[in-house]
């Protein structure tokens, strides 16, 4: 398609604006650390298992180092002084620990010390993440990839093994992308579940064994249609860092990952998530997982017209933000969205605007294009022609993931029958409109250049001020998303710790080596 103007001053001004927000925030990052990654390094060492009530160990663990204070040293600090003092495997010593063992730190034992008996389970720790990338890229290789945009459903059953048959379903009516939506509120959930679950409202839990049945069936399927079928779930909220590890370590394609998210929509402290986000991503990193950011969900509180420009603005940001945890470009699927009101004239021309302006700026990143939602209603027909134009500015647009709309949004979760029809829509859009974007051109100064310099200057404006009051504050007088939340408020705000000075964490020493 013809390109929209966009002045590469301006652009790069954008991203130096945003590197300097991300650098105000990753010094107070690299001074702290949270129960969240406390945990997510205990699982990477092999802790596992439950007690009969069904807390995880992991939980128990560092539950008990945060009532003592200890957080800061690192739970790796406290597994490796274990295992010095002879506990006969990590497992042994976090069971000890979690389970009122003796936590009084001496002196006996260095954090040195503590390192190097973890040297073998650190490096067993990373080998897993990788073994598991190579693992899915072996397998992906031997299966055709689907064209883009490629086609991402949902399923949303709540019970593991239903939302398993209806992947496969999904794949065989055309889905390149299975994603299976997590049950209401469980990001506000200071655990994770163990084992599979089969009850679930609006959703299905995501759990480690829940990744892995999601994961053969995706494998199955793709076996028998000879196209991949790719996989993604939510690595978002009070447990965003353990969902990345076990994402991971499951062979996972996509992990639903954004820096403000879980602060704007989930009331979660913004602290707890900037930190949380950073370990999250630097496993996301090592692992070759694709994120898909949320700033579609701006759309949804904001006027999609007038707010636009914070689409693009959060953009930026939230390339920093993963610059800094490692992620390349290839692995950022950036979230913008169709949610301008249908009845306003020529908003066919403005959507479209922003969808190209967003594809030439971060031309390398596989952008995630969502459906429009805010204005469905229970009128199906013209939910469909609705879901129909953004199918078209996707496809003339080049954009490289996009979420289907279902004609039953506002009504219920879609059955597998509505599912179908949206993939056959797309498909059918797809294909008869596959080149439009190479006829165009745009008239000068028309409506869709106009729109695309309007957004890129008052993004531009809004990263200008953001950098001068810090996100802290600019989330706080509601910047983003017209939310405002707090520095200090939200859920989790108690689950943070300022490091100690000999603070240990040796995966983490590992996923930070260039």
């Amino acid at each position: 398609m013809a390109n929209v103007p966009m002045d590469p001053a301006i652009v790069a001004a954008c991203r130096g604006f945003a590197a300097d927000i991300a650098d105000d925030v990753q010094h107070f990052i690299d001074r702290h650390t949270t129960v969240g990654v406390e945990r997510t390094v205990a699982r990477a060492y092999g802790v596992v298992g439950a007690d009969a009530e069904g807390t995880p160990l992991a939980n128990k663990l560092v539950d008990r180092l945060h009532e003592k204070g200890l957080t800061g040293r690192g739970v790796a600090y406290f597994l490796g002084r274990g295992l010095v003092l002879g506990a006969a495997s990590v497992q042994e010593a976090a069971e000890a620990i979690a389970y009122g063992g003796e936590l009084d730190d001496d002196g006996s034992v260095t954090p040195a010390a503590a390192r190097h008996a973890l040297e073998s389970a650190t490096a067993e720790a990373i080998a897993r993440i990788d073994r598991a990338r190579v693992d899915r890229e072996a397998f992906k290789a031997r299966h055709q990839v689907g064209a883009t945009p490629l086609k991402y459903v949902i399923v949303a059953t709540g019970n593991i093994y239903d939302d398993a048959l209806q992947a496969k379903a999904a794949r065989f009516a055309g889905a390149d992308i299975i994603a299976v939506i997590r049950a209401t509120a469980q990001s506000l959930l200071d655990y994770v579940p163990e084992g599979p679950t089969t009850e679930g409202y609006g959703g299905t839990f995501a759990t480690q064994a829940n990744f892995k049945i999601i994961r053969d069936a995706c494998d199955e399927a793709s076996r028998e249609t000879g196209q991949y079928c790719a996989q993604t779930n939510y690595s978002s909220g009070l447990c965003m860092s353990e969902i990345a590890w076990m994402a991971a370590v499951e062979r996972l394609d996509m992990l639903l990952n954004d820096a403000m998210y879980g602060i704007l929509f989930r009331d979660i402290n913004m602290q707890r998530t900037f930190v949380d986000q950073y370990f999250s991503r630097r496993i996301i990193a090592r692992s070759g997982i694709t994120i898909n950011t949320g700033e579609d969900n701006y759309l949804t509180t904001a006027d999609a017209v007038e707010k636009a420009h914070t689409v693009l603005a959060s953009q930026f940001v939230n390339e920093a933000f993963a610059l800094r945890a490692g992620l390349k470009e290839e692995q950022m699927g950036l979230g913008h969205a169709f949610e301008i009101n249908p009845w306003l004239e020529d908003s066919f021309l403005l959507e479209i605007s922003q969808a190209q302006l967003v594809r030439q700026i971060f031309d390398r990143h596989p952008i995630k294009w969502m459906p429009p939602t805010k204005f469905k209603t229970g009128d199906i027909f013209h939910s469909h022609v609705h879901d129909a134009m953004f199918n078209l500015v996707g496809v003339a647009t080049n954009q490289s993931i996009e979420l289907l709309g279902m004609f039953s949004e506002a009504i219920h979760t879609p059955l597998l029958m509505d599912r179908y029809l949206s993939l056959k829509s797309a498909r059918y859009v797809f294909g008869t409109a596959r080149h439009l974007g190479d006829e165009i051109q745009w008239k000068p100064d028309g409506i869709v250049e106009t729109r695309a310099r309007e957004v890129l200057a008052s993004a531009h404006q809004q990263l200008a001020e953001v950098k001068r009051d810090t996100i802290w504050d600019a989330i706080g007088r509601g910047a983003f998303g017209d939310v405002k939340r707090t520095r200090t408020g939200g859920k989790g705000y108690k689950g943070v710790a300022e490091r100690h000075p000999e603070y240990v964490n040796p995966i983490l020493d590992v996923l930070e080596k260039p």
